[in-house]
């Protein structure tokens, strides 16, 4: 079980470690536009050309295709190759915000581009999007997990340390949360907020209320473990010898509850990523042009853009990854909690 969720913990690493420096990785910048590459295909990589095998691979230039007056489907224009180089000179972007570099890990010579998802409806490139989306979406499940994790400890640790009527007044506050149709809830709450916001605000102002509903499970749960260890022997005999409930919670509590927050972390995170992929879907979340997996996923709401352009469900197909990836870390942390 160990090696699995050392594993597990790897994926997840790597995962955000590409999401944190999507700027090197991703080969484009996310808002430039190429309007005459509108829904182009992912390109092609080759090893072969017409005489021999290469072992770096190439591609070739898109061209589009007219049909009578209408652009038609793109092909490769075959009368020159462009080597895929590494470490090439592009977009300017700022590496972990702060370092301004222009160094991407990948790229090909102009007027060839590699579009390894395609492009969008304004040409852009699909990869580059879903890597910077990925901080947006990613970085709104973790700080919303932050923010309902410790509203939850300290409710569940207050409750469940001091008993009676504090004990039945925050659970009673509990019940009513986890009454709620959280969804509905998050998308009545949302609309009700001011929708042309800066994107830092926007930010803030969606983890806060996604976080802020979702505290009343994790709550419950820190409840019952503080129950439980509050009147263990050592417990007890802590408070006997005039030990401060500070120290007690520290010292003996809180270890308690820490494989729990562990557990409801890796459960919370793909809780709350699909929950700003909902709210950006339908335009309540960060919009345009920054880009986020949710606000991508929207132009799938047009039928024709569905069936026709099918590499546009990259952002879903992150997204079933990570939540995969965070579920099954989740699991494997409940049931070393179970056996111990």
């Amino acid at each position: 079980m160990r090696a699995k969720v050392t594993v597990l913990i790897v994926m997840l690493v790597g995962l955000h470690g590409v999401l944190l420096l999507a700027g090197f990785f991703a080969p484009y910048d996310p808002a430039a536009q190429n309007r005459e590459l509108s829904y182009a295909p992912p390109t092609r990589l080759h090893f072969k050309d017409a005489l021999e095998f290469h072992l770096r691979p190439f591609v070739y230039a898109s061209a589009v295709v007219m049909e009578g007056d209408q652009r038609g489907s793109y092909q490769e224009g075959r009368s020159r190759e462009y080597q895929v180089r590494l470490f090439v000179t592009g977009a300017s972007y700022k590496l972990l915000g702060v370092h301004e570099s222009t160094t991407h890990l990948f790229g090909v010579s102009e007027p060839a581009r590699i579009f390894l998802f395609g492009t969008d409806a304004y040409g852009r490139d699909e990869f580059s999007r879903v890597l910077f989306g990925g901080q947006i979406s990613v970085a709104a499940g973790i700080v919303a997990t932050v923010i309902t994790l410790f509203a939850g400890s300290v409710v569940g640790i207050i409750a469940g340390y001091y008993g009676g009527w504090v004990d039945e007044l925050l659970m009673g506050v509990n019940e009513l949360f986890l009454s709620l149709p959280w969804l509905y809830f998050l998308l009545g709450v949302r609309a009700f907020l001011p929708l042309h916001l800066s994107t830092l605000r926007t930010f803030f102002l969606l983890t806060g209320v996604i976080g802020l509903i979702g505290w009343a499970r994790p709550a419950r749960l820190v409840r019952g473990v503080v129950l439980s260890s509050r009147n263990r022997s050592y417990v007890l005999a802590g408070r006997g010898f005039g030990a401060t409930d500070f120290y007690l919670s520290r010292r003996h509590i809180l270890p308690e509850v820490f494989g729990l927050l562990l557990t409801q972390a890796a459960l919370l995170v793909p809780r709350y990523i699909a929950a700003e992929v909902t709210l950006s879907f339908f335009g309540l979340g960060v919009n345009e042009p920054v880009a986020s997996w949710g606000n991508m996923l929207s132009t799938l709401q047009q039928y024709s853009v569905l069936v026709s352009y099918g590499w546009l469900l990259a952002p879903a197909c992150a997204l079933v990854v990570t939540s995969v990836l965070y579920s099954s870390l989740a699991e494997l942390f409940h049931s070393r909690l179970k056996s111990s």
